[in-house]
């Protein structure tokens, strides 16, 4: 969306990708096999990431509006194509009028949302940390580390670099997810990046799979074409990749994912049943006495690439006292 003027035109760019989604994701499914029943897309897949926008240019331009026709397009698609539809994308909110969100969601085969996550760590958006107070307020706990139960298992969302924060898969796999579905934008290579490290590491420590679609190019913006790159990946709950995508657009990241063998797997004794041996009481105290990152810090501060560089520094500044 960087090279788009206004809103119309970006709207027009964002379905007119949903036709061309459609159209690869139908012959995807032709060519992979009917049985195919859950697709996850990449991180930003409508609109790649803000560069040079402020964040109300941003706002106005490229985040979705809760019930706006974008929605209603990715609707109609789903139910055509009959799946279980997971994406990313940048979303407002009327509790929050003057700040967007970075939103992963998931659509059932008729079309309805099933589940909405906001994206809890980033180093330049907005997220439900930074307004913690009144966004409890709003929608609750609960809200924060949602999970969905379906025929095809319990589903949950986790976007972009939250992978990178084990709480975060923990909290939803303490609420039973079962598969954790990981739209992302990461810079992909072909060595053992800390990203890499992380999706795995999220698989083997929760016993569950993980679906991570990665960006595979940007057009249309600033960046090279190939900064994304691919590599997207399907993980089993031990930690092995079942599936990868080389560079570029690909089909090729598809896997079955075996439900009832996860199931067994959980309910074993031994060593490797690494849920069950979980013994959260013995960190419960050390969390609940430090703060790092602060929350709250938009209630009062404009929501801009230097407010959260401020924000970043002093906790840094406040880690080497305490920490380093």
């Amino acid at each position: 969306m960087n090279a788009s003027s206004d809103r119309d035109d970006a709207e027009a760019i964002m379905l007119a990708s949903l036709d061309q989604i459609e159209r690869q994701l139908s012959a995807s499914i032709d060519h992979i096999g009917r049985d195919v029943t859950l697709v996850v897309m990449p991180e930003n897949f409508l609109t790649g990431t803000p560069l040079t926008e402020t964040l109300v240019e941003w706002r106005d331009k490229a985040a979705l509006e809760i019930d706006g026709r974008v929605y209603e397009a990715i609707s109609g698609m789903v139910q055509r194509l009959q799946i279980y539809f997971s994406g990313n994308v940048y979303e407002t909110d009327p509790h929050f009028p003057d700040l967007y969100f970075k939103t992963s969601f998931i659509m059932g085969p008729n079309g309805d949302l099933m589940l909405r996550y906001r994206q809890l760590n980033s180093a330049y958006s907005p997220t439900p940390h930074d307004v913690w107070a009144y966004y409890l307020e709003a929608y609750g706990y609960d809200s924060i580390f949602p999970v969905v139960k379906t025929n095809i298992g319990n589903l949950a969302c986790i976007s972009g670099e939250d992978m990178a924060y084990p709480e975060v898969a923990r909290c939803l796999t303490m609420r039973g997810a079962e598969v954790l579905l990981h739209s992302t934008a990461d810079i992909a290579s072909p060595q053992l990046t800390s990203r890499r490290v992380a999706k795995l590491a999220r698989a083997a420590e929760n016993m569950a799979y993980v679906v991570s679609a990665n960006a595979a190019g940007s057009t249309g913006g600033l960046l090279p074409e190939q900064t994304y790159g691919g590599s997207s990946v399907v993980i089993d709950p031990r930690g092995q990749i079942l599936a990868e995508a080389g560079a570029g657009e690909s089909l090729a990241a598809h896997a079955d994912i075996d439900l009832n063998a996860l199931r067994i797997q959980r309910q074993r004794t031994g060593q490797g049943n690494l849920l069950a041996r979980q013994r959260f009481e013995l960190y419960a105290e050390s969390y609940a006495r430090h703060s790092v990152y602060p929350p709250n810090t938009l209630l009062s501060e404009v929501a801009e690439r230097n407010h959260f560089v401020r924000t970043q520094q002093a906790s840094i500044d406040k880690l080497k006292k305490e920490v380093f």
